[in-house]
């Protein structure tokens, strides 16, 4: 059971990893699939090409991320036709992924049909959350007709992190408490007590919580009846500005941090707002999850600015001193998964670099082994 193939659909790209136990024998991305002059024409073709390519001879299993679970996916499962079908009916609530996902299995089903297979579920380690932090303060009955409550999102990689933060530090992962900060063109924040998720900030959708690349964060509702009303917006037309034309794209033109970060330097008071905007906000949700957990063990930074950006580190926990919060600027300046925090700290800072596709793998062979 020890070869495992990892494949991650995004909405334009699908991310591959061949494990041989720990050891990772090969690993790629196709990058711009379906759009016009770029890549594959589409996910179908882009995973064939990557199952033809690669030397499977002793295959365990498959591991498929899958964006969305909903209520019904608490943990990864084999897949079989009405697994399928149920995320066939989840489309409406991940309508850019699922359908993805979907793609993605259906060519490694057809490709590989004596593999068995497994979908691990993006949404799946935020099913610990309280009934108090998933639900939205709406008509109850409306709610439930539609599922409309939080699902959490990052799942794979604030469960790997939180994981690695206790190996790092040496503690039992059932006894630490910690916030995880997937920063990168998404973000989440995460509040995860002895291994299970009690708070995350994305919500019903990807899109709620903190300042990403291209989505807005947390926002007041009346903004879109606003928009509908005066600006004449259509609801698609808002959906695309709050998830494709906000976040850092929207307040400076660039959605890359590293870009905001050469422009801030460079004395652009659109990229300094930006950044500020950006870090503040993680700060407040750090501060709230303290209050959550009461005792915070550990705070990790993870993900492209997660794991690159000092400023973003730096900034974002400026002012949590009190807390036992604190950055040491020697330790923030180094590279690899490391303790960031001064020596003799009451909160260990740390960096780890995410890895969602061995967290799939794991999670994969776990399944697997169940039916041995």
């Amino acid at each position: 059971m020890s070869r495992i193939l990892v494949l991650n659909c995004g909405s334009s790209s699908v991310k591959y990893r061949l494990y041989d136990g720990d050891e990772v024998r090969d690993k790629g991305t196709v990058e711009r699939v379906g759009e016009p002059g770029g890549g594959p024409a589409d996910h179908e073709s882009a995973v064939r090409g990557i199952i033809e390519r690669l030397d499977l001879d002793g295959l365990a299993g498959v591991g498929h991320r899958v964006v969305h679970g909903g209520r019904r996916f608490s943990e990864p499962v084999l897949l079989d036709d009405a697994v399928i079908t149920a995320i066939e009916d989840l489309v409406p609530l991940a309508p850019l992924h699922n359908p993805a996902n979907l793609a993605g299995i259906r060519v490694a089903r057809e490709a590989l049909p004596d593999t068995p297979q497994v979908a691990v579920f993006d949404t799946a380690f935020h099913h610990t959350l309280p009934e108090a932090a998933a639900t939205y303060a709406i008509d109850r009955e409306t709610a439930e007709r539609y599922g409309i409550r939080r699902y959490g999102f990052h799942g794979t990689s604030h469960a790997y992190v939180s994981r690695r933060t206790a190996e790092l530090l040496d503690r039992p992962y059932a006894e630490l408490n910690t916030i995880t900060l997937h920063l990168g063109n998404g973000a989440s924040a995460c509040a995860v007590r002895g291994g299970r998720s009690v708070a995350t900030s994305m919500g019903m959708s990807p899109l709620e919580g903190l300042v990403m690349g291209t989505r807005s964060g947390d926002l007041d509702p009346t903004v879109i009846f606003h928009l509908r009303r005066e600006a004449g917006m259509t609801v698609d037309e808002i959906d695309d500005l709050l998830n494709h034309r906000s976040g850092l794209l929207g307040l400076t033109g660039a959605n890359d941090m590293r870009e905001v970060l050469s422009r801030r330097d460079a004395g652009d008071p659109a990229a300094a707002l930006a950044f500020d905007v950006y870090c503040r906000r993680i700060t407040r949700y750090v501060g709230g999850y303290y209050a959550l957990l009461g005792r915070v063990d550990a705070v990790t930074f993870t993900a492209g600015v997660g794991e690159h950006a000092t400023a973003v580190r730096e900034a974002s926990l400026a002012g949590l001193e009190r807390l036992g919060i604190s950055v040491d600027p020697a330790r923030n300046a180094g590279s690899g998964d490391r303790v960031i925090s001064p020596a003799g700290t009451e909160v260990t800072v740390c960096v780890i670099g995410t890895d969602e596709e061995r967290e799939i793998a794991r999670e994969t062979r776990e399944v697997l082994g169940s039916r041995a």
